[in-house]
């Protein structure tokens, strides 16, 4: 099964995306948008710098745990991780957002 971002309304009325792997798992998430289109434009803003290992911003927490955040070209925060264990389950999360993001549907769960 493919991965799939969905579209949804938070509990504060704010539009939010979460991008999904085929198992089901979620891989990133966004912040909060106020319009339907700017979490629409986020959407397509992650497809578009998905492959680029470049925008993805590698972090260690405080607490030790590994994520990691996915940038657009002007440095803006578009998609966030969970917190992972280890480094190398990080860096699996990574691979999964460049290999599902760039094709994946989206499932407007906002209508």
């Amino acid at each position: 099964m493919a991965g799939k971002f969905e579209l949804y309304k938070d509990k504060a009325g704010e539009f939010r995306f979460r991008l999904k792997a085929g198992n089901g798992e979620n891989i990133l998430a966004s912040e909060g948008y106020k319009e339907k289109s700017s979490a629409e434009n986020g959407i397509a803003s992650v497809k578009k710098n998905a492959p680029d290992d470049a925008r993805y911003e590698r972090k260690t927490s405080d607490s030790g745990k590994f994520h990691f955040n996915l940038k657009a070209a002007n440095h803006q925060v578009i998609g966030s991780s969970q917190m992972y264990e280890t480094e190398s389950g990080r860096d699996n999360g990574v691979e999964s957002v460049k290999a599902n993001a760039p094709d994946a549907a989206v499932d407007d769960q906002t209508e």
